[in-house]
């Protein structure tokens, strides 16, 4: 049998990730043989560019363009990064077990947000971020950051930031929890749509590996991310737009926060609770947003 032909980004975190998922399929196939293949990306291209300027998938597309030329199995991706929308005969066919989905604050002096000096410069990239921080600390200097997670903790001992925001999952994956200041309540820092989770991708038409990986999904953080996910499609936003989602299942019933900021200082978060249909809360959380004066794209409010 031909070696199992993964797919992945070539950064440490992507390698974590990786490996991570292999462990989990020779949990179920002992004797599989797989073979990584790295891919690099626009954005692994471009480490100085601003995101913003990059596009949708900048994360993806060369994973699935070299998954539809069939020169890999499967693409594994932080499924925070994935657009909502797929490309013709691509599918998520598993979401594996979420890792921990809140943010995490790192910074110079390893103390909590509330006690960090006025004017201290914490970099992130995410206009999510940014709005949630500069809500809570008006008085901070929020500066754009890029890089992977090793060079952006780098540069907050650097001359240029006193801190950052990371993903808790990435610094978690590569086991520097020792940074970590505070871990991010996510009732106040909503959390990325998808962000913790693991997607593995594979060709709609490739039954046998579709069904191989599928024995690793995790079916509540299915439903959790898919509403999240929706939620960000109805806004008709990509990874820079300033919203967070964050979906519980919880005794059956589907639990969603939703965030968008706009304006200098303006904000919402809901709640909305329903279930188990992941697709009706998030729809219902939307409509939240609406009443609450978020400006929705027209098309979303018709």
């Amino acid at each position: 049998m031909n070696p199992l032909r993964i797919g992945t980004r070539a950064s440490s975190l992507a390698m974590a990730q990786t490996n991570e998922v292999v462990e989990r399929l020779r949990a179920s196939s002992p004797t599989l043989d797989v073979e990584l293949v790295t891919v690099r990306t626009q954005a692994d291209a471009s480490p100085n560019a601003s995101l913003a300027g990059l596009g949708r998938g900048m994360f993806v597309k060369e994973l699935e363009d070299a998954l539809l030329r069939n020169d890999i199995d499967l693409a594994v991706h932080s499924l925070k990064d994935l657009p909502t929308t797929l490309p013709h005969g691509l599918t998520i066919a598993s979401v594996c077990e979420r890792a921990d989905p809140r943010d995490v604050l790192v910074n110079r002096w390893g103390c909590p947000l509330a006690d960090l000096p006025s004017g201290a410069r914490i970099g992130t990239s995410s206009p999510r971020r940014a709005a949630q921080l500069l809500a809570v600390r008006p008085d901070l200097e929020v500066l754009p950051i890029r890089g992977n997670v090793e060079t952006r903790l780098g540069k907050t001992k650097g001359d240029d930031y006193d801190g950052a925001v990371l993903a808790a999952a990435g610094i978690d994956r590569l086991g520097l929890q020792d940074e970590i200041a505070e871990r991010l309540l996510q009732r106040q820092f909503v959390p990325a749509p998808g962000q913790g989770a693991l997607a593995i991708q594979t060709r709609t038409d490739d039954t046998a590996v579709t069904e191989l990986v599928a024995l690793l999904e995790h079916t509540a953080t299915r439903q959790e991310v898919t509403a999240e996910r929706h939620l960000l499609e109805l806004l008709g936003g990509g990874c820079q737009l300033p919203m967070g989602a964050y979906g519980k299942l919880m005794d059956g019933m589907l639990h969603l926060i939703g965030y968008l900021a706009w304006g200098e200082s303006d904000s919402s978060q809901v709640y909305s609770f329903g279930g188990p249909d992941p697709h009706g809360v998030a729809a219902s959380c939307l409509q939240a947003l609406v009443e609450s004066g978020a400006p929705i794209p027209s098309d979303q409010n018709d």
